[in-house]
């Protein structure tokens, strides 16, 4: 009945390194689900940022409009409330404003409950040779597969 949902954010793991990673719940509205459920959400844009109140929002997440919603319908972009426990809130909080890292969205998918969940990541910026670096090693990794797959 359900499908399972996985919706990548390819962009933050060649721009970031990854640390940590946390999954959270999202508080959706309406018919936010119905449109990631059919795959029509996007998390490339989007990042994490803490309130006034020590709360944990997405932001710049694109959730598509419900195509067949009615005046009810949702904003495609509106701040989306992230739920973690306390301990990792405090945890995450401490280490970005000591350190000085970020937080980003990395994938958005569908439980076995058919709950919508985000893997966010704790996150420090790469500089261009350590991105030079990584696609050199993806290119050394496709081509060591290619010989393997011909040998056999």
């Amino acid at each position: 009945m359900l499908k399972s949902v996985n919706i990548l954010n390819k962009r933050a793991r060649f721009d970031y390194e990854i640390i940590d990673t946390y999954t959270a719940g999202i508080v959706l509205a309406g018919t936010e689900i119905k449109s990631i459920r059919l795959g029509k959400a996007n998390i490339t844009e989007s990042f994490c940022e803490f309130s006034t109140n020590n709360e944990l929002f997405a932001i710049n997440t694109y959730i598509e409009e419900y195509s067949f919603g009615n005046q009810f319908n949702h904003n495609s972009r509106s701040e989306r409330k992230l739920l973690l426990n306390r301990k990792e809130l405090k945890n995450l909080q401490k280490s970005v404003q000591a350190k000085g890292l970020t937080i980003v969205p990395l994938k958005l998918f569908t439980n076995e409950k058919g709950l919508a969940k985000l893997q966010i990541g704790l996150c420090k910026g790469k500089k261009n040779y350590d991105k030079r670096e990584s696609l050199k090693e993806q290119d050394t990794k496709r081509d060591l597969d290619r010989i393997k797959k011909a040998f056999n």
